[in-house]
């Protein structure tokens, strides 16, 4: 069937819809993402909660969905756009077809879009909302923007994996599988946590170091939990990544402002000033910390973006802090990055932390 979407700014890209929409229209924040393959981590990555994602490849789907390459239990995004879906999947692990596995969970597929087009109009005008419906004209002044529902990717319960000497406790904001994964794979005991625990329980739980992990929208969402975020950085070895990062920023009172189209994808190239390298990175963000903002903190800017100069990572000057914005777990993407955990390890083994 014949469906559109349209645009905050009056644009209407047409395109056929899939299966039945779950309502009468769908609508979110209309991002991109370049990469050629990881569509099924893209899904399931709760950094894209309420977002509508268009990729950019032409075919999208070839290779199925298989049983192993979730970041979390269920997809996240609002809706898929793309030129074409792949019928089936060409790959011997593949258990759905990217149809089947939408369709079960509800999520609109929308293809046969002229997604070159509608990228070019993202990346000139910015992010903005949209919606998904079966009419041909739309009401643009009733599209409002929506709330980022961390807690609703957030863990609720205190859950631990792993049995290493080294104990992590990771706050979760909408955490990827892979996070997890990289950090018990290096032998640590992993706790997490939902967004709003208290320094207190923290403590309570004796870890040796904090990861403040990634998650969806605005990190000034989170502005009340930051006194909180605050005390527990400032007493234990951290590893702050993506939305983790800009809460940092905030926290040691910085300021946080909005790209124009965000960075997603898997080859965003990235500027490391201690190893005088540029890594291709996997990023996934509409937010970055303002440059300028740092002056008074006690950051130093080590990681910067190749391609707009924008802040990806922090160290602190006196304490074990170390921020990113991309996703050193890298799924999809590349693993140029992966030691990052190792560094933040090694600053965890040195025992640098406040409370005995």
């Amino acid at each position: 069937m014949n469906a559109y979407l349209h645009l905050a700014n009056g644009k209407k890209f047409a395109g056929r819809l899939e299966f039945p929409l779950p309502d009468s229209e769908v609508s979110g924040e209309v991002v991109f993402f370049t990469g050629m393959t990881g569509y099924q981590e893209v899904l399931t990555d709760p950094s894209y909660k309420n977002q509508i994602v268009v990729f950019t490849y032409p075919l999208i789907g070839n290779y199925g969905i298989n049983a192993e390459d979730f970041e979390s239990k269920r997809p996240h995004v609002q809706a898929v756009i793309v030129y074409e879906a792949s019928a089936q999947g060409y790959h011997y692990e593949a258990e759905y077809s990217l149809k089947e596995y939408l369709q079960q969970w509800n999520i609109p597929l929308l293809t046969h879009v002229d997604t070159r087009a509608l990228v070019k109009d993202i990346r000139n005008q910015g992010t903005m909302l949209g919606n998904i419906t079966l009419e041909a004209e739309c009401d643009i002044q009733a599209l409002q923007e929506k709330a980022f529902p961390v807690r609703e990717v957030s863990t609720s319960q205190i859950e631990t994996y792993g049995n290493g000497d080294t104990h992590i406790v990771l706050v979760d904001f909408g955490y990827k599988k892979s996070i997890l994964q990289s950090l018990v794979t290096r032998g640590c005991k992993v706790t997490i946590v939902p967004y709003y625990t208290s320094s207190q329980t923290i403590q309570a739980l004796q870890p040796d170091g904090i990861v403040l992990s990634n998650g969806p929208g605005d990190p000034k969402q989170l502005s009340k939990h930051l006194p909180n975020i605050r005390h527990i950085i400032d007493h234990y070895p951290t590893l702050a990544i993506c939305l983790g990062h800009q809460l940092v920023a905030l926290a040691y009172g910085a300021n946080t402002e909005k790209l124009r189209f965000g960075h997603r994808g898997a080859n965003q190239p990235v500027y490391d000033a201690v190893k005088k390298k540029v890594f291709m990175t996997s990023q996934n963000h509409s937010y970055v910390v303002n440059e300028n903002s740092l002056a008074n903190t006690p950051f130093i800017v080590r990681f910067t973006n190749v391609n707009d100069s924008s802040v990806e990572g922090m160290v602190h000057r006196y304490k074990p802090i170390l921020s990113v914005q991309y996703h050193p777990e890298a799924h999809p993407g590349p693993s140029d990055t992966n030691d990052i955990f190792d560094e933040f390890l090694q600053t965890v083994l040195k025992g640098e932390k406040v409370y005995a």
